[in-house]
């Protein structure tokens, strides 16, 4: 479970809030963070792993760009965050003497403070830096659109995205913990600072992402159109399947992040009373401690919920066999009959003609362009069938011109 509340927890003297969900079944709720991440994980790796009979495609390699990069780093993240999740449930299970020791002010043992906010900032900076590369996705699929991305900006997007989601993390935590974690004091000038650090990422997601994701189908159906001149059925069916694609994205962050900024404003709310434990607020606390609760079971299985929106079910029979090919998550579907196809989720197949055309480099172009758009789409099984005899042909021609 990821939430600025671990942060706090390792203040001896937190505030009345955070008393409130450390003292709330901890043993339960690390049991379900601890079984959700568990799932999480293992779902995550199967879904990842290659499969049987999709060693043997081969992806072109004009169709390459940074998406696919983007993909595998997201779910690497959310993989990385929900093994901190195991690790600390785990801990707080397994030694609830050591863990007991964070509440001693003034303690001389550091190590259990020292394991309650390391393994806090771990959990916190790796979904941080998953909603920072989600944000990438997003801006480099509309730059796909707009030919301006490609894998050389996969470096700026590395400095981007590890150096804000550091930054801001350190930044957040040495506010949070000034002037030391056995001391740090009550009050939301300290807490503040580390909650906004802490949802930027997530807001920018949820405000950003669907405006980009929006331009960018747009974009697409004037790609589309481009292709043969006419806006089909077929194109038409195309749109729609990266429209939806875009859709569950945003659909798995909104599941698995609203019950933490529910969880947050009611916190927040019950913080700025004077005292939390009136019968008034019985049903505030109750709200707080059932999001709470949902929180722990629905950030953790994020990484799963990701995969499933990018790849679909691929299925579980497991190739572990070692083969010199392209891994299933930098891949796109591709048809053995073509070496030129490329896949976008669906269950249906479209055939475009074979003829010579004198706008084929632009529409080769355009298919690469589409083919990014669905990378890692393992799945799916729509293929865009393109002449390859043709494009070499035009090739010819030109090189003779």
């Amino acid at each position: 479970m990821a939430s600025p509340r671990l942060e706090t927890f390792c203040c001896p003297n937190r505030d009345a809030a955070s008393q409130l969900l450390l003292a709330f079944q901890p043993q339960v709720f690390c049991g379900v963070c601890l079984g959700s991440a568990s799932a999480g994980l293992a779902l995550s790796a199967l879904q990842l792993l290659p499969k049987r009979g999709q060693g043997a495609r081969k992806v072109p390699k004009a169709a390459a760009s940074s998406s696919s990069t983007i993909l595998l780093l997201i779910s690497a993240c959310d993989m990385l965050g929900a093994l901190g999740v195991i690790f600390r449930s785990t801990v707080w299970l397994g030694f609830p003497d050591f863990v007991a020791n964070i509440s001693v002010v003034n303690g001389t043992d550091v190590w259990p403070a020292a394991f309650c906010v390391g393994s806090a900032m771990w959990i916190q900076l790796l979904y941080s830096a998953g909603f920072w590369w989600l944000f990438c996705y997003a801006v480099d699929s509309y730059l796909v659109v707009r030919r301006s991305a490609g894998m050389s900006t996969i470096v700026l997007y590395h400095m981007m995205t590890w150096g804000l989601a550091i930054l801001l993390c350190v930044e957040g935590i040495a506010m949070l913990y000034y002037p030391s974690v056995s001391s740090c004091e009550n009050g939301l000038e300290h807490a503040i600072p580390h909650y906004v650090t802490t949802y930027v990422p997530l807001v920018l997601v949820l405000v950003a992402n669907p405006v980009l994701f929006s331009r960018t189908v747009t974009a697409v159906a004037s790609l589309l159109k481009g292709r043969q001149g006419i806006y089909t059925e077929n194109e038409r069916r195309l749109g729609t399947e990266i429209k939806v694609r875009f859709f569950k994205i945003m659909l798995v962050v909104v599941i698995c992040w609203s019950s933490n900024i529910i969880n947050e404003g009611l916190l927040f709310y019950l913080e700025m009373q004077p005292d939390i434990n009136g019968s008034p607020l019985k049903h505030v606390r109750n709200a707080a401690l059932i999001t709470w609760i949902i929180m722990g079971v629905l950030n953790p299985m994020q990484g799963f919920l990701f995969t499933l929106a990018f790849y679909g079910w691929t299925g579980w029979k497991l190739d572990l066999r070692w083969r010199k090919s392209e891994i299933p998550w930098e891949s796109m579907s591709t048809s053995t009959a073509a070496e030129n196809a490329y896949g976008l989720p669906s269950g249906n197949s479209v055939n475009f003609p074979d003829s010579k055309q004198t706008t084929a480099e632009p529409n080769h172009q355009a298919d690469e362009t589409l083919s990014m758009l669905s990378e890692g789409s393992d799945a799916s099984t729509i293929e865009i069938h393109i002449s390859s005899g043709a494009h070499e042909l035009d090739g010819n021609d030109a090189d003779v011109e």
